[in-house]
């Protein structure tokens, strides 16, 4: 018996005017682990929490990615959607990188997965991505650095500072009162380890937290994007202290 609740299973309008289907993957990004992305004047700082299981091997789960040299994300929501994302995004990068003998940018990179996310939202037998991301870039060219949202729908917007996942309000706020236009790379790592810190359920260490950076280092010299590792980071949680 048909009682109508197929029609909601599908990626079309409700009567209302809503994408039912999207909402529920907002839902799923909204119950992921939080993940936040800083701009500064000379780059980008993306960073996550890890879940605070001790059974877990972290080092198999990888929530911060690198889709070029100049350019690399961070998520809230499903893994596996994620993985699909990330796999085509590098795919992207490299076919543009051939064609054109440079780096394809923050936002060609961005518009191609807001694209690709946007097709899942109408496309028949599939639906639609249950994940946000944080993009995050530098221009070496222009010296521009950028980080952009994407969300399951397929919309993108450029952010100077942001947070997804669980606690993405609490996240936002303590943004809104310790953001600064003109803070640098350091001052951004320092800033997205304090608001990590803000909402992590236990004690924070080195290992509960995930940070990637791109931009331009202290000796002027091009950081391509990378995620720090556990020393890095307990140096910098150690100057926060």
């Amino acid at each position: 018996m048909d009682d109508g609740s197929y029609a909601y299973s599908l990626t079309t309008f409700s009567p209302t005017g809503k994408l039912v289907q999207i909402e529920y993957a907002l839902e799923a990004v909204n119950h992921g682990t939080t993940a936040l992305g800083i701009k500064a004047t000379n780059g980008v700082v993306i960073a996550t929490a890890k879940k605070n299981a001790p059974l877990i091997d972290e080092t198999s789960i990888e929530r911060i990615s690198k889709i070029s040299e100049n350019v690399g994300c961070v998520f809230s929501g499903l893994s596996p959607d994620y993985r699909v994302v990330v796999k085509k995004a590098r795919k992207e990068a490299e076919k543009y990188k051939l064609k054109f003998g440079e780096e394809a940018s923050v936002l060609t990179i961005s518009t191609y997965i807001g694209s690709l996310m946007q097709d899942y939202t109408q496309a028949g037998g599939v639906r639609p991505m249950g994940c946000s991301l944080l993009v995050a870039g530098y221009n070496e060219a222009t010296k521009q650095p950028d980080l952009y949202q994407i969300d399951p729908s397929g919309s993108y917007w450029s952010w100077k500072a942001t947070g997804i996942g669980k606690d993405s309000q609490t996240t936002k706020q303590f943004l809104e009162k310790r953001y600064r236009a003109d803070s640098e790379l350091d001052d951004a790592i320092h800033t997205a380890i304090l608001t990590i810190k803000e909402s992590y359920d236990g004690i924070l260490t080195e290992k509960g937290i995930d940070v990637g950076i791109v931009g331009i280092g202290e000796d002027g010299k091009m950081i391509h994007f990378k995620t720090l590792s556990e020393e890095e980071i307990k140096q910098y949680m150690q100057e926060n202290e």
